[in-house]
C-alpha cells in the first residue's frame, strides 16, 4: 500500500511542549492526529498518566487537530514530502535556445512539435494535441479518424485565459525530499506537476540495487521518464549526479508547459544506457520487475542529435497522439556524441528538459484543499499544506509520489476518513474529489471498488494486450477492503458532516463519465450496487458463523488489502483487518446511511445491517487469536532468532505472562490454519469500531498495549518504530525469510500505521471521557495502554527525521536498530525491489 510519511506539522501539543526546534514543526511529515507531551513533565501536570489524559481530553482543540490532520494525509499517499529549500554552493544559467521542427524551430513553452515537423501551439499554458492537420483542445474536442469531433458536454471546463493564465495564479510551489541515496524535488504551478528523483550511489551503497538514475514522473496520464547511466571507466560507485541550482533562483527546477527544466550535473564521463519514456507503471514494473520492457513501447524511442550538439529522445505513445519529449544539452557548448545507440558525456554540466503533451489535471491549490476554518493553515504550515496540494486534484486525489501518481482507492479512503477535519468540502473540495474518484469507477455489474486505475500509455498497451484498439481507461478490481472503506467514507461525509448532508443529492445525482455504465445510473445507484454487495457478502456468517463464511481474498489471487506485496499475508487467504474491522465498521456506515435517507429503497438495511455489525464485530476476533505460553514463546523467539541470525542480545526471560496476539490471516500455506504473525493491524479496529462487549474490548486493549511494549522480537517495538509484521511466532506456519527487514510488509515500519495505530489509542482513551467502557475502571489495564501510547509517540519524536517516508527498515549496529531506506537493501529471494 501507498500511504505517505509522518509530516511536520504537529506544531501545537499539549501542555506547551518545547523542542530545541523553536518555531520550526514538531515532526517532519508527521500525519498523526494525536499531540505530544511534555518530555519534562510540568509540576502542575502530576504524573505522566494524568498528562496523558489531559491530553486526550482536549483532542477535540480544533486547532490542533485541523494542523495533525494534514500530516496524515502525506503519510497515507506516500508523497514523503519534506519542504525544504536548501540554499546551494552556486548557480547555472538555463540555456533557452530554440528545438528544431521540420524546417521550423520552436519555443517549447509555446508549441509542441509532433511527427518532427508538425507544429500545435501552447493555449493558455495547455499543450494542444495534433488530429490530422488539425490542432485541439482535448476539454473542447476529440479526435476521431483524424477528425476533430466537439465535446458536447465537458466534464470540467477549463478556465479561459482571463481567468486562469494570470501571473497571480500560476504561482509555482516548489519542494526538496533528500533521503540518501535519493534526492526527489518536487514542483508544480498552473501548467505542470512535477516529481524528479536523482538517485547517486554512495559509498556504503549496494551497487547491485543502487545505480545513478534520472527519474521524472507526471501525474498527467501518470507518466514519465527514466534514464540510467554507468561511468565511463567502468567502475561501478565512482559516477555520481546531482541537479544544480539555477540562476536568479533557489531552486534546483523550472517548470515548463507540460514538464520541467533543470541542470544536471555528472561527476565524471558517463554513458546514457536507457531511456524509458511513457508510462510510469511501465518504469515501475522495469524497477521493481524482472527489468523487461515491451519492445513496442521501447523501439518507438527516437533519438536525435541537435544542431547545437545536443540530444533529443522522444517517443509517440501508443495512442498515436501523445509524445513525451526529453533534451539534454551540455553547459559549456560541447556536443553530446552518439555511439551505437548511446548517448556519451563529458562530466559536467548539462541542461535537460522533460515535457509530455498529455493533458494536464486540474490541480487544487493550497487553498482550495482546505476547508474555511483550516484556512490558517495555508500560510501558518505553508509548506506542508502545498505538499498536501500537490496530490490533489479536482477528479480525484493521488496516491503518491513517483510510483503511484495516480488514483488508488484505498489510499485515498484513508486519507479521507484521517483528514476530514481540515479538508475542504462541498463542490469542487477535495472530500468529493476522493469519493467521486471512487465511486466513478465502481464496476456497475458487481459493486466492487476499483483499486488502481490504468490510464494514458499504460492503459493503452493493456487494451491491445486484449485485442482492443483503444485508449479507454482499466481498473484493478482485485483488491477487497476499498468496498468496505467506501461506504465507512460515505457516511463520515454525508451524516457526520453539516456541509454533506446539504450535498446528498447534487452529488448522488451525478452521471459517471468515466466508465461506461448503463444509461442513466447515478452515484447513489453505483453507491448502492456496492452496499448489496456487502450485504450479500456478509450474510452466511450471521447465519452461520463458521470460518468458510468469512470474507476472503477474491479466487486467483494472493492480495485483497493493504499488505499487498505477494507475500505480505504470509500465504493467508482471509484477511484479519477487513473480517474484524472493516466489515463491522461498513456494516454500521450502511445502517447509517439507509436511515439518514441515502439508501431510501432500504429501509431494512438499518436494522439488518445494525445486528450484522454487532454479530461481526463480537464473533469474528476468537478466529484469529494465537496464545502462546512463556515457555513456548521464550523458545520460538530463541529459534527465530537463530534462523534469521539476529546480531542483537534478545532477553527472553522478560516475557513473563503468555504472548496474545491475532495472526494476520486465515487458511495459510500447506493448510495452516492461521498465519501466526503478530502485526500492527490491530489499528483498523481501535480506529474505526467502539466496542461495546466490555470484556472482548479490554482483552483486545490489553494484548495491543503488551505487543506496543514488548521489544523486537519479543513484539513490535523497535528504536526506529513499531514493525508491521513480526514472524517470531510462526510456528512453521510462515516462512520467516518472507518476512524479512528488506521486504515491503515484513519486519519494516510505515509511518501511517503508526498514525492509525496512536489514532486508534486515543479514541480509546478518550472513551474513558464519556462512554466510561469496563476497561476504563480497570487501574492497571488502564495505565498499561496510556503506557503503551505515550511509548507509541517516544517512537514518533524519536524518528522524526525520518518519519518523512511510506515505508523504512533498519540494520542492527551498535547494539540498536539503525534507520535505513527500504530500498537501499537487496529484497529477499523472489520478492521484488521496492521503495527504489
Amino acid at each position: 500500500m501507498r500511504l505517505p510519511t509522518i509530516s511536520p506539522i504537529l506544531r501545537w501539543t499539549t501542555n506547551g511542549r518545547q523542542t530545541n526546534d523553536d518555531d520550526r514543526a514538531l515532526l517532519e511529515d508527521d500525519p498523526l492526529s494525536i499531540p505530544l507531551e511534555n518530555s519534562e513533565p510540568d509540576a502542575r501536570s502530576g504524573p505522566r498518566q494524568a498528562g496523558t489524559a489531559e491530553r486526550i481530553r482536549q483532542y477535540d482543540d480544533p486547532r490542533r487537530n485541523r494542523s495533525c490532520q494534514i500530516a496524515i494525509f502525506t503519510t497515507l499517499l506516500a508523497g514523503l514530502f519534506l519542504a525544504v529549500i536548501l540554499p546551494r554552493a552556486g548557480t547555472i544559467h538555463v540555456n533557452d535556445s530554440l528545438l528544431p521542427c521540420g524546417s521550423s524551430r520552436y519555443d517549447i513553452n509555446e508549441h509542441t512539435c509532433y511527427a518532427g515537423s508538425f507544429l500545435c501551439p501552447v493555449i493558455d499554458k495547455k499543450r494542444t494535441l495534433r488530429c490530422g492537420d488539425d490542432c485541439y483542445l482535448s476539454h473542447e474536442y476529440s479526435c476521431e479518424n483524424g477528425r476533430l469531433v466537439q465535446v458536447e458536454n465537458p466534464n470540467t471546463p477549463v478556465k479561459v485565459p482571463s481567468e486562469g493564465s494570470s501571473q497571480e495564479s500560476c504561482i509555482s510551489n516548489y519542494f526538496h525530499l533528500s533521503d540518501p541515496p535519493y534526492e526527489n524535488y518536487f514542483l508544480s504551478d498552473c501548467s505542470s506537476a512535477n516529481h524528479v528523483v536523482v538517485t547517486s550511489p554512495l559509498s556504503d551503497s549496494d551497487l547491485e540495487v543502487i545505480s545513478p538514475r534520472l527519474l521524472i514522473a507526471w501525474p498527467a496520464g501518470n507518466s514519465g521518464i527514466v534514464a540510467y547511466f554507468s561511468p565511463e571507466n567502468g567502475v561501478n560507485g565512482t559516477l555520481g549526479l546531482s541537479l544544480v541550482d539555477i540562476a536568479r533562483t533557489n531552486r534546483s527546477l523550472n517548470p515548463l508547459v507540460g514538464g520541467v527544466s533543470s541542470i544536471l550535473f555528472l561527476n565524471s564521463s558517463a554513458t546514457l544506457d536507457l531511456t524509458i519514456l511513457g508510462s510510469i507503471r511501465t518504469i515501475r514494473e522495469f524497477v521493481e520487475g524482472p527489468s523487461i520492457i515491451s519492445p513496442k513501447i521501447q523501439d518507438a524511442v527516437e533519438i536525435h542529435q541537435l544542431p547545437d550538439g545536443g540530444i533529443q529522445l522522444n517517443r509517440l505513445w501508443l495512442d498515436k497522439t501523445t509524445e513525451t519529449f526529453f533534451t539534454i544539452r551540455s553547459f559549456s557548448g560541447a556536443s553530446i556524441t552518439i555511439r551505437d545507440g548511446k548517448p556519451h558525456f563529458v562530466g559536467g554540466a548539462y541542461v535537460f528538459n522533460a515535457w509530455s503533451s498529455y493533458p494536464q489535471l486540474d490541480q487544487l491549490s493550497a487553498t482550495k484543499v482546505l476547508n474555511p476554518a483550516s484556512q490558517s493553515l495555508a500560510s501558518q504550515d505553508q509548506n506542508d499544506v502545498e505538499s498536501l496540494a500537490f496530490l490533489s486534484y479536482s477528479t480525484k486525489l493521488l496516491a503518491g509520489a513517483w510510483r503511484f501518481l495516480t488514483y488508488f482507492g484505498r489510499d485515498s479512503l484513508i486519507s479521507l476518513l484521517l483528514l476530514r477535519p481540515i479538508l475542504s468540502e462541498g463542490d469542487g473540495g477535495a472530500v468529493e474529489a476522493i469519493l467521486g474518484a471512487a465511486i466513478e469507477r465502481i464496476n456497475w455489474k458487481d459493486g466492487s471498488v476499483c483499486h488502481e486505475e490504468a490510464i494514458g500509455d499504460y492503459a493503452s498497451y493493456l487494451n491491445e494486450q486484449q485485442g482492443i484498439d483503444s485508449t479507454d481507461p482499466q481498473c484493478d478490481y482485485k483488491m477487497i477492503d476499498t468496498d468496505f472503506f467506501l461506504l465507512i467514507a460515505l457516511n463520515e461525509y454525508f451524516v457526520n458532516s453539516v456541509t454533506g448532508q446539504a450535498r446528498r443529492e447534487p452529488f448522488f445525482t451525478r452521471n459517471p463519465s468515466i466508465f461506461a455504465a448503463p444509461s442513466g445510473i447515478t452515484y447513489k445507484g453505483l453507491a448502492l450496487t456496492t452496499a448489496k454487495r456487502i450485504m450479500i457478502l456478509t450474510a452466511n456468517f450471521e447465519r452461520s458463523p463458521v470460518r468458510e463464511n468469512l470474507v476472503s481474498l477474491k479466487r486467483g489471487q494472493v492480495v485483497g488489502q493493504w499488505r499487498d506485496s505477494a507475500n505480505g499475508l504470509g500465504g493467508g487467504r482471509i484477511p484479519y483487518d477487513v473480517n474484524t474491522a472493516l466489515v463491522p465498521a461498513a456494516l454500521k456506515a450502511i445502517a447509517s446511511l439507509s436511515k439518514n435517507g441515502v439508501f431510501r429503497s432500504h429501509p431494512e438495511w438499518v436494522s439488518i445491517a445494525t445486528r450484522r455489525a454487532t454479530f461481526w464485530e463480537d464473533n469474528t476476533l476468537p478466529f484469529f487469536r494465537v496464545n502462546v505460553t512463556v515457555d513456548r514463546a521464550r523458545g520460538l523467539v530463541e529459534s527465530y532468532v537463530g534462523a534469521i541470525q539476529f546480531p542483537g542480545q534478545v532477553d527472553t526471560t522478560v516475557l513473563d505472562s503468555q504472548v496474545a496476539f491475532h495472526g494476520l490471516a486465515l487458511d495459510g500455506k500447506n493448510q495452516e490454519p492461521i498465519v501466526k504473525v503478530m502485526n500492527t493491524d490491530d489499528c483498523f479496529r481501535l480506529f474505526l469500531l467502539n466496542s461495546t462487549n466490555d470484556a472482548q474490548l479490554s482483552d483486545f486493549l490489553s494484548q495491543t498495549a503488551d505487543n506496543i511494549l514488548r521489544p523486537f522480537p519479543l513484539g513490535l517495538s523497535t528504536s526506529v518504530g513499531l514493525v508491521v509484521a513480526n514472524p517470531s511466532y510462526g510456528e512453521g506456519s510462515v516462512d520467516v525469510k518472507e518476512f524479512q527487514e528488506s521486504a515491503y510488509h515484513g519486519t519494516v515500519v510505515w509511518s501511517w500505521q503508526l498514525a492509525m495505530m496512536a489514532a486508534g489509542l486515543e479514541r480509546q482513551l478518550g472513551r474513558c471521557d464519556s462512554e466510561k467502557p469496563a476497561y476504563c475502571s480497570d487501574a492497571k489495564l488502564h495505565g498499561r495502554v496510556i503506557e503503551a501510547y505515550n511509548h507509541l509517540w517516544d517512537l514518533i519524536d524519536a524518528n522524526r527525521e525520518h518519519l518523512s517516508s511510506e515505508v523504512w527498515s533498519w540494520v542492527y549496529r551498535d547494539g540498536d536498530f539503525q534507520y535505513t531506506p527500504l530500498g537501499a537493501l537487496p529484497p529477499p529471494e523472489g520478492q521484488s525491489p521496492v521503495g527504489r
